[in-house]
């Protein structure tokens, strides 16, 4: 699958969620800080935007914690975005 396709995809799924908060959250990250992200960063983002936002949620606002470092790593940067 060509790169362009790959981002189109997580794009999708970072901004059809269920809840409005985790769209603007999530859309505002990919276009903000994705691009600069690692690789293993960039697939650990990957596996959090696949997350239900019931699971995923708690995770963001910090109520729960990931016991996958580059998760947290990732996280952590996700905690920090201010959407517009």
């Amino acid at each position: 699958m060509e790169e362009r396709e790959k981002l189109n995809r997580l794009r999708w799924r970072c901004t059809r969620r269920a809840m409005l908060e985790m769209d603007l959250l999530l859309g505002e990250f990919l276009d903000r800080l994705y691009p600069s992200l690692t690789p293993p960063q960039a697939d650990a983002f990957v596996i959090l935007a696949d997350m239900e936002d019931l699971e995923l949620w708690p995770l963001v606002n910090g109520s729960r914690e990931s016991s996958d470092p580059v998760q947290a790593e990732v996280l952590a940067l996700l905690r920090d975005v201010r959407v517009k």
